[in-house]
């Protein structure tokens, strides 16, 4: 005597079960779709062929996404030797005005990636995109780790509802020049931030 198929045996369910089951599947199936929009650490490709040729393409990229949220994002963008975006990285995301970001973190799909250099990116719920303290000493410890790996860390840009700002035009961020990558990879001849101007450095 044959076992009864899968199919016969959901037939043979109760209609109560059946409709539990349908609701364990569709909470299933959200729950996925949860873990994969806030699970920290994911890479997500690309969606075309894009270039990064100053800090305004960046902004572009993503500013539109972060600008409007209620929590702060830090994403890493990932660049090949050609400054092709290989895709992005979500490294933290936190309340309103905390930050507690891990370099570790920062480079892990990098490395694994074999990325050439990055971009910094992340947000100030605040609506005010000038650098704080806080973002400029991440900046600066980054670009020493970035160094060590030879993987660029080529601007850090912070996007809000003013507009955005690159902490190298603002002149709060310089490259090392001794990492595998050129030094001057990234446009910053000509302005490209929209923001206040007033100030170098400022708490969110």
């Amino acid at each position: 005597m044959t076992a009864p198929s899968d199919t016969r045996q959901l037939t043979l369910l109760p209609p109560d079960a059946a409709a539990l089951l349908h609701l364990v599947r569709e909470n299933l199936r959200l729950l996925a779709q949860l873990v994969t929009r806030y699970e920290v650490g994911r890479v997500e490709a690309p969606t075309d062929e894009r270039i990064v040729r100053c800090p305004a393409d960046v902004a572009a990229y993503l500013g539109a996404e972060l600008s409007d949220l209620a929590q702060e994002q830090m994403r890493v963008v990932l660049l090949d030797s050609q400054n092709r975006i290989m895709g992005t990285q979500l490294v933290y995301q936190g309340g309103l005005n905390t930050t507690a970001i891990r370099l570790a973190d920062c480079f892990r799909e990098a490395v694994a990636r074999g990325a050439a250099a990055v971009v910094f990116l992340h947000n100030h719920p605040s609506g005010d995109p000038t650098p704080s303290p806080e973002d400029v000493r991440l900046t600066r410890d980054a670009g020493q780790v970035g160094d060590l790996l030879g993987i660029e860390l080529l601007d850090h840009v912070v996007v809000a509802r003013k507009g955005h700002v690159s902490l190298r035009e603002r002149g709060l961020y310089s490259l090392l020049g001794t990492g595998a990558a050129e030094p001057e990879r990234l446009d910053h001849g000509r302005s490209t931030s929209h923001a206040p101007t007033e100030g170098s450095a400022a708490d969110d």
